[in-house]
């Protein structure tokens, strides 16, 4: 059936439909915003690994929570940046099936990597006593390992699905990265396996995970009413609040962008949608965590003063 079509080997990323003007505002705009992520991401990493009283697990998982927030700009936004100013729109068919695995990887490592934050601040609420046992650096290696290399996985069956499909024209994807639905929408075939697999693992890496964190949650809801003293649920609440903002921020936009009916987001929507979770998430992450703790406040005195380094 395909045999004597062309073989499309590059694709056209469109970017945002907007004049020349706008387009030179945004570049400064998300240039500001892609370097905060670098700076931001990477002042928690070094704070997590200079200061000793930052190595415990919930700052083990923030780390590699910054580590993808990293990877994950890195390999959306500098390609839109180009896009901005007209130039370098072309992108070959193989860097543009690596930038699609690279991006669901980390977008799942990024679920799941919250999901085991969420467990961490059950433990250390509901099981105080019992938390440096539950959560040993054995588990919270383990944990992490298995969230990294089942995210890569995952990601490695929607690309080998990918690769087994026909892309014979046209060319244009209207989109600022190679995001995989927009991409899907240039295969001359039939695309069903495909997105029931998108879906599926929607369920489990969206759905499901967030289920687990509402679980968790709710029962370090009701632990902190538990607590008798005022100062002890405030010191509660503020060690959730942090890594309840960034599950709604994530969560949120992933779950309208994947789980929605496709006719209710145009796709200029679907565009804005996309940079919540490929630059403004990654952006506000560090800022959340840093402003909202003061544990990670106390950690940038102590570096400032040379008193963060384990002795």
């Amino acid at each position: 059936m395909w045999e004597n079509q062309t073989m499309i080997t590059e694709f056209i990323l469109l970017g945002f439909s907007i004049g020349s003007e706008i387009q030179i505002f945004l570049f400064v705009l998300f240039s500001l915003f892609y370097v905060l992520t670098l700076l931001g991401n990477g002042i928690i990493l070094g704070l997590i690994c200079l200061d000793s009283h930052l190595h415990i697990p919930m700052y083990f998982f923030l780390s590699h929570l910054s580590i993808v927030d990293i990877s994950y700009a890195s390999n959306n936004v500098p390609k839109m940046l180009v896009i901005l100013l007209n130039k370098g729109k072309t992108i070959s068919f193989a860097p543009c099936i690596m930038q699609i695995f690279l991006y669901l990887a980390f977008a799942h490592v990024e679920c799941l990597i919250l999901v085991v934050m969420s467990y961490d601040r059950y433990v250390a609420i509901c099981h105080p006593l019992r938390y440096t046992v539950i959560m040993s650096w054995r588990l919270c290696t383990t944990l992490t390992i298995i969230s990294w290399a089942f995210s890569f996985l995952l990601a490695l069956v929607h690309v080998v699905l990918i690769l087994r499909l026909p892309f014979c024209g046209p060319q244009e994807v209207n989109h600022f990265f190679c995001e995989i639905l927009s991409v899907l929408k240039l295969a001359c075939a039939d695309t069903q396996l495909n997105q029931l697999v998108i879906f599926t693992a929607c369920v489990f890496i969206l759905v499901g995970p967030l289920c687990l964190v509402l679980i968790s949650y709710m029962r370090i809801l009701s632990a902190i009413l538990r607590i008798q003293s005022g100062e002890g649920r405030k010191k509660a609440f503020s060690t959730c609040s942090s890594h309840l903002c960034v599950v709604g921020l994530f969560f949120g936009s992933a779950i309208i962008m994947y789980m929605t009916p496709k006719s209710s987001h145009p796709e200029e929507q679907q565009k804005i949608l996309s940079l919540f979770y490929s630059l403004f998430n990654p952006m506000l992450n560090p800022l959340i965590y840093s402003l909202r703790n003061a544990e990670v406040k106390g950690a940038l005195r102590r570096i400032v003063l040379g008193k963060g380094r384990p002795s």
